[in-house]
């Protein structure tokens, strides 16, 4: 029954304030949310945008720190320019791989042409209605946007190029090999003089700066400029004059050795565009090869790799052509350098790509004449797979692009252009004249349809004819239409291979299957389970008995009960009404010769007994075990025992305090109240402590196999861990209680769950901290315990700033619209 009275009117105002209470608290949550920040302004720059930003930071010549300022003046935040700097390693690192073509790459040539202030970078971002986008994207106008873009996301190398970037290939010249015979003698060249015979002598002679050497006691001799052979005879032919008479002279008795012991270093200018343009110091042995090696090599960005000149006294000597060399070996232009050479890079005239079935897919540099017959040469030909019959050219017009097709006639004598890119695309993967043929035939595959195979009785006899399992009532054709569909044509094997019929031509792409009598029913199998050696499931054999898979099987088990086989029929023939039985079951008995005698049969075994009876598709034959066969099963019991070791089993009742006995007993160092006792590798919570003074207790377990007993010596330690200010290890007193364990370990930490604690004893049991009134009941602890004091969990839903100062307010104003409340209520 419903009463009012004076509290009526106070618990209705309650509910109702704890409604708006509700209400508010809801819509400061919602303007909590609708306080959250916008997207950053650096979320909304491109990528483009970005590295516009980093090259103008780059060109200013400002450190990162006045970056930062300025950036903040803009009206970034630290977070914005945290960002930034994130999006800025991004890009780097992207632009690092091999390949990359972004913007900030282009600089490099900038630097490698020595500042000129021309950027070398195709990909420059160009402003479009205030926006920066790169060049290719804001001038294209693809009309064909369906057609697959030829073009490689993966930037083509150079041909040529990696000749300069392989460590194990320098040029260097051999000194160790006999002076040329044209070498030109120079200033710091060393000359050795070897006189022997009627007279024996030896000079070392150094060629000075002005050319000359000097032999004791003759006139200076002038060497520079001269071959190492002219320099010879000129040297003999003035100690011949000094005094050395008949000198080289045949038949004179005195002969004379002049070789070259020691070269000079020579100076070589490289300009024009090379990696490292530059003057630099080799052996007077060195070549042109050398030179080019040592600045890195042309720069595969502008050079030119067939147009590499080699000046001396202001007069071209020799133009290279690396191809030559990387082509065919061909070092007819790796000629020796002299003093002052300058060897000068030109700029490419043209350009081309070659990609897709070709052996070399690279940028090529041609020369004026050259067709795109030597463009193939130069990327090694087409593959194997090269779709030969045309060539799909992109050739740059004055305004826009335009696509080519190169017949396979035009290849000899078309002229490639600069810029242009060439596609070499793959055949087919499809045959013009092939037919197949599978299944139930001798040799199944593909075979060529043509002259003497155009029929289906045709490719059966080149398939070396049927198999014997064929299935001759129904053969399949898979034929393509000409809208690339596929029909299915089915007719009678036999009578087309009989004459019964007529024979069925064949067109190209027609696929022939022969069905297997197997491929028309189930895997038929036989299983054979329990105590034989070897149980499996193995393929069904005609006129297989009970005795042969059990030979299969490998014989008996030793636990055997040869008088019980069984023998699983599934039920085939069909029946009026539903059957009561699912199986037919069989059941023989079996001697030790396994001579099989049934003495219970289903139904239908016939006359002949376990004689003729043979297995069926899809037996399954049991043997049984002997119900008093039982291998022998093992615990383990080690630790404080008089006899540790494996137990077996012997009864079906054994108990722990029976194992116990059987080793002898305990030491007098056993700790019973810690007995670990484990099964499956599980320790199982067991005080085992009255064990032996109370055989009756439920501690008592019945053993099994696996079971294993540990009993350890009696510990003098208490673990503490968790939330204790000082994890340790503490000797046990029998006067300490729980707290006095965590006073030990400096007390609970802020974050401790103190009525969670718990005790984990030696022997595996757990007991916990109860709550009785406000008072917490703790556990006992025993020796070698383990105390844990459980975390709090992390309070992953803390309220933000603006959310508690949201909150707060909320409360301050409910509680003056409560108070102005219940003043107008009292009165």
């Amino acid at each position: 029954m419903r009463t009012n009275d004076k509290l009526s009117p106070t618990l209705s105002l309650t509910r109702r304030l704890r409604t708006t209470f509700v209400l508010l608290l809801l819509t400061a949550a919602m303007q909590a949310l609708a306080q959250q920040p916008a997207q950053s302004r650096v979320d909304q720059l491109t990528d483009a945008q970005v590295e516009e930003f980093y090259r103008r930071a780059q060109a200013s010549g400002l450190n990162e720190m006045q970056i930062e300022t300025y950036a903040m003046s803009q009206g970034y935040t630290l977070d914005d320019i945290a960002k930034m700097r994130k999006r800025i390693a991004n890009i780097r690192s992207q632009t690092s791989r091999p390949g990359s073509q972004t913007g900030i790459r282009g600089n490099n040539r900038l630097n490698n042409r020595g500042n000129t202030g021309t950027r070398g970078n195709v990909n420059e971002p160009s402003m479009e209605s205030g926006r920066m986008l790169p060049d290719d994207l804001s001038q294209r106008d693809d009309s064909l946007q369906l057609l697959p873009r030829q073009d490689t996301v993966r930037k083509l190398r150079v041909f040529g190029a990696s000749l300069f970037e392989n460590a194990s290939l320098s040029f260097e010249p051999n000194l160790r090999i006999a002076t040329p015979r044209n070498y030109i003698v120079g200033p710091d060249d060393e000359i050795s003089i070897d006189i022997s015979g009627a007279a024996s002598d030896n000079f070392q002679l150094r060629v000075t700066p002005e050319g000359t050497v000097k032999v004791p006691n003759v006139q200076p001799i002038f060497v520079s400029g001269l071959t190492i052979e002219q320099a010879e005879q000129r040297i003999i032919a003035r100690l011949r004059k000094a005094g050395y008479q008949g000198l080289g002279v045949p038949g004179s008795g005195i002969d004379a050795n002049v070789a070259l012991t020691n070269i000079r270093s020579i100076r070589v200018t490289l300009v024009g565009e090379v990696v490292r343009p530059g003057t630099y110091t080799i052996s007077s042995l060195g070549s042109a090869f050398n030179a080019l090696y040592l600045a890195g090599g042309p720069n595969p960005e502008t050079g030119s790799f067939r147009k590499i000149s080699v000046i001396r006294g202001n007069r071209v000597v020799r133009t290279i052509d690396l191809y030559n060399f990387v082509l065919h070996a061909d070092q007819r232009d790796n000629i020796r350098l002299q003093d002052q050479d300058v060897i000068r890079v030109a700029d490419y005239e043209t350009h081309v790509e070659l990609t897709g079935e070709v052996r070399r897919p690279a940028i090529f540099e041609l020369l004026p004449g050259e067709t795109l017959k030597t463009l193939l040469s130069f990327a090694g030909g087409f593959g194997d797979d090269a779709y030969r019959a045309s060539i799909t050219l992109r050739r740059n017009t004055s305004r826009e692009r335009q696509m080519v097709s190169i017949t396979e006639d035009q290849i000899a004598t078309f002229i490639p252009q600069r810029g242009d890119k060439y596609f070499v695309g793959k055949i087919l993967e499809r045959y013009e004249n092939r037919v197949q043929v599978a299944g139930a035939v001798m040799r199944p595959g593909d075979y060529a349809l043509g002259q003497g195979l155009e029929t289906v009785r045709q490719l059966i006899t080149r398939a070396e004819g049927l198999r014997k399992d064929a299935f001759t009532n129904r053969a399949t054709i898979i034929r393509e239409r000409p809208d690339m569909d596929h029909e299915n044509l089915s007719f009678d094997l036999g009578k087309l291979m009989r004459g019964e019929i007529a024979d069925i031509s064949l067109v190209s792409q027609d696929s022939l299957t022969v069905f297997s009598i197997r491929d028309l029913r189930e895997e038929y199998y036989v299983t054979i389970e329990g105590a034989v050696n070897k149980p499996d499931t193995i393929e069904f054999v005609n006129n297989m008995s009970v005795a042969d898979l059990i030979a299969k099987a490998g014989g008996f088990q030793e636990g055997a009960k040869p008088t019980l086989i069984e023998v699983a029929r599934r039920i085939r023939q069909d029946s009026v009404g539903i059957r009561t039985t699912m199986q037919e079951v069989y059941r023989f008995s079996v001697d030790p010769n396994l001579r099989i005698t049934q003495f219970e049969g289903g139904p239908g075994t016939g006359s002949g007994g376990s004689s003729a009876f043979r297995l069926q598709p899809f037996d399954i034959v049991y043997v049984r075990t002997s119900a008093n066969y039982e291998p022998q099963r093992q615990v383990h019991v080690y630790g404080e025992i008089m006899q540790p070791g494996n137990y077996v089993i012997f009864n079906r009742e054994e108990r722990i305090a029976d194992l116990i006995r059987r080793a002898g007993g305990l030491k007098p160092e056993a700790y019973l109240s810690g007995a670990q006792y484990r099964r499956k590798g599980q320790l199982v919570g067991n005080d085992l402590r009255n064990l032996l003074t109370d055989p009756g207790g439920e501690e008592n377990l019945l053993l099994k196999e696996g079971d294993t007993l540990f009993i350890p010596r009696r510990s003098e330690v208490v673990y503490i861990q968790g939330a204790v200010l000082n994890q340790s290890s503490v000797s046990y007193k029998a006067d300490y209680n729980f707290n006095d364990y965590i006073t030990e370990s400096g007390g609970f930490t802020e974050n401790a769950r103190q009525s969670k604690a718990y005790v984990v004893y030696p022997n595996g049991r757990k007991d916990r901290t109860r709550r009785f009134l406000w008072a917490n009941l703790r556990p006992n602890v025993e020796p070698g315990s383990t105390i844990v004091v459980p975390f709090r969990p992390d309070d992953d839903r803390n309220l933000s700033p603006t959310e508690r100062i949201g909150i707060f307010s909320l409360i301050g104003t409910l509680a003056a619209t409560t108070a102005t409340v219940l003043i107008n209520v009292l009165r």
